[in-house]
């Protein structure tokens, strides 16, 4: 009975390390480590937003996976990249993002939330789907050390003015 207990205690242990390791990179780290935010990481990086995205937060990160940049008109990504389109593409990203630790839970009772370049972006949850703007939610609360991140199937643009 002694054993059982002991080995019970161990896996409990082991188990909550693993959750608290994973939890353990930023929101950089964790979405390069995902392996299906290369366009993401690489345009973070080409608006300067990689440091802040590392920092304190928390933040809640709609990410667009490479497959959402890929739906964009060809030549879009590309363009945007170019450091003449640095702002623009800031505006872009900075609208992925929400001050704050916005979990899958929490936006049930919402039907926007302001994100961090002071656009409203549109949240409608019906059942168990949720939809920001236009694009899906295709996979919530993957936990990072300073927010979360919300995979999102679409790029999603911030309104005019």
């Amino acid at each position: 009975m002694k054993l059982k207990s002991l080995l019970v205690a161990a896996a409990m242990m082991l188990a909550s390390g693993v959750s608290a390791f994973a939890a353990e990179k930023d929101i950089v780290n964790t979405a390069v480590e995902a392996g299906q935010f290369k366009t993401l990481a690489a345009a973070l990086e080409a608006a300067g937003l990689v440091s802040t995205l590392k920092g304190d937060g928390p933040f809640t990160v709609f990410a667009p996976t490479d497959e959402a940049f890929a739906k964009l008109p060809a030549g879009t990504v590309e363009n945007l990249l170019k450091p003449e389109n640095k702002q623009q593409l800031t505006e872009i990203l900075t609208y992925h993002v929400v001050p704050g630790k916005v979990m899958a839970a929490d936006v049930a009772g919402l039907d926007e939330a302001k994100s961090v370049n002071g656009k409203m972006i549109d949240i409608e949850v019906e059942g168990s789907s949720v939809r920001v703007n236009d694009a899906a939610v295709t996979d919530a609360d993957v936990a990072a050390s300073n927010g979360v991140i919300h995979v999102i199937d679409k790029v999603i643009m911030p309104p005019e003015g």
